[in-house]
């Protein structure tokens, strides 16, 4: 019999699911496997530089954001290791279904994270 005391703790057990890397084509394929593209938020670029950037999703409450602007895959990557970014993602919710769930993160973050500090972040000036 299940334990119906309580919530089951399932952000905890997703995340233990989650996986991190920094392979471009490992992102590529994960992202394009569930309709996603890669995007930059339409505020925080210059004519210079790529902002921030998102992969987005067909059918997501963002897909139809006026403020997302695709972009290429190399611009993405591009900004990505400038900004010494990792993916975190989900290849399957915890009931077995595709899961979309992703997060950019600083690598700092995606490797203390793998070695147990889950409370890790990149709120640190890093000049």
């Amino acid at each position: 019999m299940r334990n119906s005391g309580g919530p089951t703790p399932a952000k905890e057990m997703d995340m233990a699911q989650a996986k991190v890397t920094t392979d471009h084509d490992e992102i590529r394929k994960w992202a394009e496997a569930r309709g996603g593209r890669p995007a930059a938020v339409r505020s925080t670029q210059s004519k210079e530089a790529t902002g921030i950037i998102r992969i987005e999703f067909p059918g997501a409450p963002n897909a139809k954001d006026d403020n997302l602007e695709e972009i290429s895959w190399e611009e993405f990557f591009e900004k990505f290791d400038e900004s010494e970014l990792a993916l975190l993602y989900q290849e399957e919710t915890a009931r077995g279904q595709r899961s979309n769930f992703n997060k950019l993160v600083g690598r700092e973050t995606a490797e203390a994270r793998e070695h147990g500090e889950s409370h890790a972040s990149r709120h640190h000036d890093r000049r």
